[in-house]
């Protein structure tokens, strides 16, 4: 049954703190010609996506990096100074000067993120999953103290740093109402009443207002995202990456996260996040059709050659643009000269290029696939807005 669009209500605890308990979703949402209109536009750019990223050459290649991408967006808006290019390298076996910890975080929504999309062949989105993938992103990194995996068992607060519980900005609800609260997500998480992007976009706002973990409620409630998209269908992989939207835009996501909470304007936040999902949608197709053009190009200029090591460098490229020739020769199982070969045919045609001083485990990078992979998104909080 339908709840008023009241969000929530203010409840005074022990300790004489008052905490915010959210209603069930979904609200009774008013379905203006603006949001229907905004809505179309997210459902046709995000159907092209869909469509075009089955149809790409090398979709499979392409996963990676864009999971990594999500990752330093999603981190970064936590605070973590882990750059793509940093984690990127790291993966294919070059020493990096980054805190390990910085790169540690990162690495962990990579795998989270992974780790959810196959466990969604046997378990579907619900609080089991949703632990589990706290477990996999908390494990080992700053924040370890607050229980990978368990919901918190005592009460959180949002603020600046010094606030206490009494003037924090936030209280989510008490560890008396948590189960309660998540109980009503989870209900509403298999609901197919509403439009699947509409229903993720709520998800999302009351997932991070109760905040069920000590730390790592931002990057678990991206994540879930992503996996929704996937469960349902409407997405093949995680091409998109939203976070890199709520990056761009940071002060208006938590505005608008607040004005449903403070004010019940369901609508702005709906309008703000399917804006999000169009304009990544459009971000993503433009990479991704650059990227696979020029894995073509330098395909054919070796389609020819008498050795198939650098068409197989190439592909690893799509993966990741940096190389080394350890690495490339355990992944290929192929001689270390046959790989210092190869390399040196790339480098010829410009596709790779040497970076740094180091004389041994010497690290290539495919320059032009990287600044597709990390140029700043072009985005405004609205085209039409």
């Amino acid at each position: 049954m339908k709840q008023n669009n009241t969000p929530g209500r203010f409840i005074l605890c022990r300790g004489n703190y008052k905490a915010y308990i959210p209603n069930p979703l979904p609200p009774e949402l008013e379905w203006t010609p603006k949001l229907v209109r905004v809505l179309s536009d997210a459902d046709t750019l995000l159907g092209r996506l869909s469509g075009d990223g089955k149809r790409l050459p090398n979709p499979h290649l392409l996963i990676r990096p864009f999971v990594a991408r999500e990752a330093v967006m999603s981190s970064r808006i936590e605070g973590t100074q882990a750059t793509l290019g940093e984690l990127l390298a790291k993966e294919a076996g070059a020493s990096i000067d980054r805190s390990p910890a910085d790169l540690r975080e990162v690495g962990n929504y990579v795998i989270a993120l992974e780790y959810g999309i196959k466990r969604l062949k046997t378990l579907p989105l619900s609080l089991r999953l949703v632990r589990e993938l706290h477990e996999k992103l908390m494990m080992g990194v700053r924040g370890n103290h607050a229980t990978p995996g368990e919901f918190r068992r005592s009460q959180n607060w949002i603020g600046t740093p010094g606030c206490t519980l009494t003037n924090a900005s936030y209280v989510p609800p008490s560890p008396d109402y948590l189960m309660d609260c998540l109980s009503h997500w989870e209900k509403f998480m298999h609901d197919k009443s509403i439009p699947p992007l509409a229903q993720i976009a709520l998800l999302h706002y009351q997932f991070e207002a109760i905040h069920p973990f000590l730390d790592g409620n931002g990057r678990v409630g991206r994540l879930l995202i992503i996996l929704f998209l996937i469960e349902r269908s409407i997405l093949p992989s995680p091409l998109l990456y939203i976070s890199a939207f709520f990056e761009a835009t940071r002060r208006d996501y938590y505005d608008r996260l607040r004005g449903v909470s403070e004010q019940g304007n369901w609508s702005a936040w709906l309008e703000y996040f399917l804006n999000g999902i169009a304009r990544q949608s459009e971000d993503a197709l433009s990479r991704s059709e650059r990227i696979n053009q020029k894995i073509m190009d330098w395909r054919k200029e070796f389609s020819g050659a008498s050795s198939k090591v650098p068409l197989k460098l190439i592909d690893i490229l799509a993966s990741n643009p940096y190389l080394t020739i350890t690495k490339a020769s355990q992944r290929l199982e192929v001689a270390y000269t046959t790989i210092e070969r190869a390399i040196k045919k790339l480098e010829n045609l410009s596709v790779v290029t040497k970076v740094g001083k180091a004389k041994r485990d010497r690290v290539y990078c495919a320059s032009s696939i990287l600044e597709i992979l990390d140029e700043p998104a072009k985005l405004t909080v609205s085209r039409e807005l």
